[in-house]
């Protein structure tokens, strides 16, 4: 089924175009990435702290990745979100229509269903010096907005957020995701948390 607002945005991803400002009066620009972003988005990934690097799960921070996301731009399924100081890229925001088949899985083992046609998924990053800046704060409710347009009833973090990431923890429940679980990788406990759009 077509989805007005998604075939709008596929046409001119300029849409969604929108500034920001942070807390210490910064302004960024914020958009979708775009073909031409592949070394934009290399610089991005490449120069974030292994700390950074170390709480991101859904894909590696490699300049190959970069510039695959860029040759194969998709809309329709995933939506990639920066927030960009001039032309540097401070903020990568991953919003997915659709949810991974190990988030379903684990969902449905607390017989709590997730649904591939109205949840979606959600994988945010910012720069080390953007950090406690409020970036996400100011980004995510233009991205929680533009998923309730697209038709999306709830946002699920991507594979959970680590439960030794407090700042992050603290930055989802000041969203309003709420806690649904808890499960364990090979070297950390994690948090299920899922928002109500």
């Amino acid at each position: 089924m077509s989805n007005p607002f998604l075939d709008r945005l596929q046409r001119n991803p300029q849409t969604v175009d929108q500034p920001i400002v942070l807390r210490d009066g910064t302004h960024l620009d914020t958009r979708l990435h775009r073909s031409t972003d592949g070394e934009r988005l290399a610089h991005y990934f490449t120069h974030l702290s292994e700390a950074t690097r170390r709480v991101y799960g859904p894909h590696p921070f490699t300049t190959e990745q970069a510039h695959a996301f860029c040759r194969d731009v998709n809309y329709a399924d995933t939506l990639r979100f920066l927030a960009l100081d001039k032309e540097r890229i401070v903020a990568y925001f991953v919003l997915h229509l659709g949810v991974l088949d190990s988030d379903v899985q684990r969902y449905a083992s607390r017989n709590q269903p997730l649904n591939h046609r109205t949840d979606s998924t959600l994988a945010p990053s910012v720069a080390d010096r953007y950090q406690e800046r409020g970036v996400g704060s100011a980004l995510f409710p233009l991205l929680s907005d533009i998923a309730t347009q697209i038709g999306r009833r709830r946002i699920v973090l991507w594979g959970g957020v680590r439960a030794d990431n407090p700042r992050a923890v603290h930055f989802y429940r000041k969203m309003g995701f709420v806690e649904q679980g808890q499960f364990a990788t090979k070297d950390t406990n994690n948090y299920d948390m899922l928002l109500d759009l």
